[in-house]
């Protein structure tokens, strides 16, 4: 069964703006929403780093495991900035078709 992915992060998207301003001792959200935007760049690292791990691994599943806590935590990045998973997937979209060579030679010029 395929699941929209874009219906699938703006619903996941939604949850985590819907626990800005909760209490951070009962929300994992709520405290990587708080006044310290370092805590959500460094769990980002961390999972990063589990999904490289992942990856070398060779098994499959702990590398989706991983690519999910990756993502679930760019997106709470997104959202302390105001942005949501539409912003990227829009950039996507405009990349789509395009040389990853040109489009990186693109952004030196700009």
């Amino acid at each position: 069964m395929k699941l929209g992915l874009a219906e699938t992060l703006e619903r996941i998207a939604r949850v985590i703006e819907s626990r800005r301003g909760g209490d951070p001792e009962k929300s994992y959200v709520a405290r990587l929403l708080g006044p310290d935007e370092d805590a959500v760049l460094k769990k980002i690292g961390e999972e990063a780093t589990e999904t490289v791990l992942a990856a070398k691994s060779g098994d499959q599943l702990p590398l989706v495991r991983e690519m999910a806590d990756l993502w679930f935590h760019c997106l709470v990045l997104l959202a302390r900035r105001g942005l949501g998973p539409g912003d990227v997937l829009a950039e996507l979209h405009r990349r789509e078709g395009i040389s990853g060579i040109d489009e990186k030679a693109a952004r030196k010029k700009r």
